[in-house]
């Protein structure tokens, strides 16, 4: 049956008609656009570099000092305001307030809990990409990929003490060696002992795990690789702590021994938590001496 009249439709209609639902030339610009695009590109977190390790590193002690004096002043005003004296009297009395136990253990663990604190933030909202990243330059903080590494983490930090001490005995020829930390918590009221000590065997080993083990082995290990990497922290998380020990050079080999078993720790397992747990469990030996002691003895 042929269509007559307004029922006939013209050729050019149908073919306009057809071009307009299904263009073909459309088609060919998409593919030609979409090929001459270029690819989209993924831009990860920059790794930390050196400068980013030794500059978090010297943040950290430079707040724990900040931090301190901030406490020690606020003291000294206080104590001057309710006593009486001068401006010039403030410096004296933060100083004498700091110089007794309970308030030198009250002042270190708001300074480490403040520090620590920010550091961490820092760090996370620098790197959050290599945060939950396992292999380096990865921070690590993910579980590890063998969870038998904790057990080993916790038999190597308890064993530490007492290898690091001998070493340590047999440089010093007889001379003894103490850390700041020790002898004050071992001055101090039973009440403030328990919460330092779980400060110490906790936060002190994060943060000092996620500069050392995390943030300053990955910086180093981009460029001589992942063993020397290790040793090279482990050398300069030793020598962090030579103020604290008096820098007494014969401390050094025991705190490297230490440094050389968190960073293998981190590596071999692909996590920083048996680094961390390693370290408190080292923490953990050396304020257990706090409670078997009364204040002045």
């Amino acid at each position: 049956m042929v269509p007559s009249g307004d029922e006939r439709v013209a050729p050019w209609r149908i073919d306009l008609h057809a071009r307009l639902l299904d263009p073909p030339s459309m088609d060919a610009n998409r593919l030609k656009y979409a090929s001459d695009s270029p690819p989209s590109l993924s831009f990860p977190t920059p790794a930390p570099t050196a400068w980013h390790a030794f500059g978090l590193i010297a943040l950290y002690f430079a707040l724990q000092l900040a931090v301190g004096g901030l406490i020690g002043l606020t003291a000294g005003v206080a104590i001057v305001l309710q006593h009486g004296g001068g401006l010039g009297d403030v410096v004296h009395q933060a100083r004498a307030w700091l110089g007794q136990s309970n308030a030198s253990a009250t002042a270190v663990m708001a300074t480490l809990v403040v520090s620590a604190s920010l550091i961490v933030h820092l760090a996370h909202r620098r790197w959050p990409l290599l945060w939950h990243r396992g292999d380096l330059p990865g921070l690590g903080f993910t579980p590890t990929r063998a969870p038998t590494l904790y057990a080993v983490a916790v038999v190597l930090g308890m064993l530490m003490p007492f290898i690091g001490g001998l070493l340590t005995q047999w440089l010093a020829q007889g001379h003894e060696v103490s850390q700041d930390i020790k002898q004050l918590g071992a001055h101090i009221s039973p009440l403030l002992r328990l919460p330092l000590a779980l400060l110490v065997v906790s936060v002190g080993p994060l943060v000092e795990e996620l500069l050392f083990r995390g943030v300053l082995l990955s910086a180093i290990s981009r460029h001589v690789g992942s063993g020397w990497a290790i040793v090279i922290t482990a050398v300069l998380f030793a020598c962090v702590h030579l103020p604290d020990l008096s820098f007494l050079w014969y401390a050094l080999p025991n705190l490297a021994l230490l440094g050389l078993v968190l960073g293998w720790l981190r590596v071999q397992s692909g996590s920083i938590w048996p680094a961390v747990l390693a370290h408190g469990a080292n923490n953990l030996l050396a304020v257990v001496s706090w409670f078997m002691m009364m204040p002045g003895n």
